[in-house]
């Protein structure tokens, strides 16, 4: 298991390609001052003893030192150990509606976003607690399995997108069923369902299925994204709007916020519903839930003493770089006699 210090220090790899394109600006340059001097055969027989394959290992030795150097700067660190660590939390499950409906801009950007800002956030806010994230429209699908690695979390989730759903539709009674699976941990007293949704075209029996989650254990929350004035569902192409979708008579659909049906799943599952259209308050609403929440110690396993590795690449920058400077823009001998680079001698 690795950690990166310092990954800003990526951005100096930008210096590594303008270093490239101005070798290559500087070769064009040398060629077509050549022509003008001088027939390019007669500056061959002139300098019959310079390489041009040289210059080019030259430059990459350049890049390759600057590389490596830069790596040092990150300065990459290697967990040594392996430790179980107890930790205390609860678990929760997001399930995310990634209908068609949730592309609708009535909430900016549109509802979608809004809801994955929602999730994210409340991910900030958590400590040691577990998550997992179910994405669902016309059918259901684990974007992410339980598990506290937060960041893995977030960024799974700014990948969920309608696209990643076969079929579409508002497939909630198969979400729901899909986050028994996601707590595995029989002894959590404290499991969390939140279902991040505008409502629309769910099915009827939910409510059943959330009575069934709360049977086990599973609290079930709504957090409703849209308003009950509603807005048209936008169609893009390659990112570019081109239209509103329409129903079978060719008028244009306009999806609507539909509380009373988050309201009653989340009263079936002893949770309670939130209009998520303010992310601050929706955010302090889920924190005092979580924090009230009786935490439960489970073991987890990370990795500890990570130590700096960004010596090796020091070194090995290093060595290019004296690699460079032994490097002469001449022919080597012994080379130009096994001709490796068609490099034929001149008569």
């Amino acid at each position: 298991m690795y950690q990166l210090e310092e990954p800003k220090y990526f951005y100096f790899f930008v210096c590594v390609a303008i270093l490239v394109v101005m070798y290559l600006l500087v070769v064009v340059w040398k060629r077509k001052k050549q022509k003008q001097f001088a027939d390019l055969a007669l500056l061959e027989k002139l300098s019959p003893e310079k390489s041009k394959f040289k210059p080019v290992l030259k430059i990459l030795m350049i890049c390759l030192a600057l590389s490596f150097l830069i790596l040092s700067l990150v300065n990459p660190k290697m967990g040594t150990q392996l430790k179980t660590i107890k930790r205390q939390g609860v678990d929760i499950v997001f399930a995310l509606d990634v209908s068609k409906s949730m592309l609708a801009e009535d909430i900016a950007p549109n509802r979608l976003e809004k809801a994955k800002q929602i999730i994210s956030k409340i991910i900030d806010k958590l400590g040691s607690d577990r998550v997992g994230i179910i994405i669902y429209a016309g059918n259901s699908y684990p974007l992410l399995p339980i598990t506290t690695d937060h960041a893995a979390a977030k960024m799974f989730l700014q990948n969920a997108n309608p696209d990643m759903v076969s079929s579409q539709g508002t497939a909630i009674n198969e979400a729901l069923r899909l986050a028994k699976t996601f707590y595995d941990d029989d002894t959590q007293t404290n499991r969390f369902l939140f279902v991040i949704s505008d409502g629309e075209d769910h099915e009827e029996n939910a409510n059943s299925i959330a009575k069934e989650l709360l049977n086990e254990g599973i609290k079930t929350y709504t957090i409703g994204v849209g308003t009950s004035k509603g807005a048209p569902i936008p169609i893009k192409r390659n990112g570019k709007f081109i239209g509103y979708k329409k129903d079978n008579k060719e008028e244009v659909v306009i999806t609507k916020l539909n509380v009373e049906t988050l309201k009653t799943i989340a009263g079936k599952g002893d949770g309670k519903y939130i209009l998520g259209n303010n992310t601050s308050s929706t955010i302090e609403f889920v924190e005092n839930l979580l924090l009230k929440a009786e935490k439960k110690e489970f073991e987890t396993k990370q990795y500890s003493d990570y130590k700096d590795q960004f010596q090796w690449f020091i070194a090995i920058g290093l060595l290019f770089l004296i690699l460079d400077v032994f490097l002469l823009n001449k022919k080597t001998k012994w080379v130009q006699k096994l001709n490796l680079f068609n490099e034929k001698e001149v008569k």
